[in-house]
């Protein structure tokens, strides 16, 4: 079992890593932060897709938050009085409220500051079309008879 808490981010979001280190800069959590990119994910259980979807905190039980729940434990996990936003967090409306928010964000993080084509997620249509592609025949193979 780990001792310290994981923060797992998205390692080739430029949005995503700006945040991160504003976060190590200004709150100095007590926590591991690494990129799913290089994390050992079967250590961690957890999968390539709930890391690309969003921010996710691993406690060292290996219970897993995600999205602006593992906000409000990055927060929880801060000195200087950070726990208080990180409480707030966690409290129902606010943390319904703040849930619709961090999905906007994530959703459209390709357009926020430092943001890059790379940060956009998948849409449902284009990660079909990634699997239709991973399926079809290789090379001048026809599939009609």
């Amino acid at each position: 079992m780990r001792i310290r808490p994981v923060l797992v981010y998205d390692g080739d979001c430029a949005f995503c890593t700006a945040s991160v280190n504003l976060a190590r800069r200004r709150l100095r959590p007590r926590c591991e932060i690494i990129q799913w990119q290089s994390a050992d994910m079967d250590s961690l259980r957890i999968d390539r897709k709930q890391a690309e979807y969003e921010l996710l905190w691993i406690t060292p039980s290996g219970v897993v938050h995600g999205g602006a729940q593992a906000v409000a434990r990055l927060l929880l996990n801060s000195p200087r009085g950070w726990a208080v936003p990180g409480i707030l967090l966690s409290l129902p409306p606010i943390r319904w409220l703040a849930h619709g928010v961090y999905r906007i964000i994530a959703n459209n993080r390709d357009h926020m500051p430092g943001g890059t084509l790379e940060c956009g997620l998948r849409t449902v249509h284009q990660q079909q079309q990634a699997r239709d592609d991973a399926d079809a025949p290789l090379g001048n193979e026809s599939t009609s008879p």
